[in-house]
């Protein structure tokens, strides 16, 4: 059904004339008429009949005319939902990785809930590969990813990428290793490729980044554990059962060295993907504009610096 003709129908119901119907909205009576004719073929049902010099809506008519009403504000509510400059109002669905969720979801709430109450986040714990999945099946509305300069992802050309922060990843060692002069990154690789590596347990970027450093030291890591969680690859390196990649602005808990790795650096860069077209719906569009208002990463923690133990996310 032409939602038009609808209008015109719901107009009648409420004036009562086809000439007032015209004169509201700016149309012929003719005009009124015809349509009304062509959307009770549409329905195939009669929804007008004469009624002196007038005419007056059958009871087939008044019925879709009720149902015209409730069809006409449903569209109309989700014209303004879409409207730009409508304020936001909805559910945005998001899947990221623990540290984005943390660092750069979580910080928003506080605003929302101030200033823009009717905007809503629900928030999937996810890595980038299972957030990409998601995002292609419909089923979140943002997703929050990583990858390495060193292990870069392939480019999809139906999503959209915004660029949010990097970090700088160093190779977190016991703090008894023998610390060593300023090196590059495959030297001070070198220094501990007798040592078994730990690495994520449910994405491959940082073993890419592992092997690639490794590789360009000459030797093959012996990889043996793997783990999601930043405070147990911690506490396997405090340990003694390994060495592995940590986040450089992160303070580390004591029994744990933060050595730095430059030429090549180990850089982690996190990104708000969207599906292609979607990112002008009010609601995503508030999101993306508030995560990436202040991208700029925290200050980086001095290579050593220890802390007490802290409560660190998975990648």
């Amino acid at each position: 059904m032409d939602l038009r003709r609808l209008r015109l129908l719901r107009e009648l119901a409420r004036l009562g004339s086809m000439r007032q119907v015209a004169d509201e909205l700016h149309v012929t009576t003719s005009t009124v008429s015809q349509q009304l004719a062509a959307l009770a073929r549409e329905v195939g049902t009669e929804l007008v009949e004469p009624h002196g010099r007038r005419v007056r809506l059958t009871p087939a008519g008044r019925r879709l005319a009720e149902h015209a009403v409730t069809i006409l504000a449903a569209v109309d509510a989700a014209r303004l939902d879409l409207d730009p400059r409508a304020e936001p109002a909805g559910t945005v669905r998001v899947a990221g990785f623990a540290t984005a969720v943390r660092r750069s979801l979580l910080p928003l709430t506080a605003r929302l809930a101030t200033d823009h109450p009717r905007v809503r986040l629900r928030i999937h714990e996810h890595e980038p590969a299972e957030a990409y999945a998601l995002l292609a099946a419909d089923e979140v509305d943002l997703a929050l990813t990583y990858d390495y300069n060193l292990a870069t992802l392939s480019a999809d050309q139906a999503l959209e990428a915004t660029s949010l922060w990097s970090v700088a990843w160093h190779l977190g060692v016991p703090t008894d290793a023998a610390p060593g002069p300023a090196e590059d990154a495959p030297t001070v690789f070198d220094r501990f490729r007798d040592e078994d590596w730990i690495v994520n347990s449910r994405n491959t970027a940082d073993e890419v980044v592992v092997r690639t450093i490794a590789s360009i030291a000459g030797f093959e890591p012996r990889i043996v554990h793997r783990a999601d969680s930043l405070e147990l690859v911690q506490d396997l390196i405090v340990a003694g059962l390994g060495v592995g990649l940590l986040p450089g602005d992160q303070p580390t808990v004591p029994g744990v060295r933060l050595l730095p790795l430059t030429g090549p650096q180990a850089l982690l860069r996190a990104y708000a993907v969207t599906r292609r077209g979607r990112a002008a719906w009010p609601p995503l569009a508030l999101i993306l504009d508030l995560l990436t208002a202040h991208p700029d990463p925290p200050q980086e923690v001095p290579p050593g610096r220890t802390a007490p133990p802290a409560r660190f996310t998975g990648r």
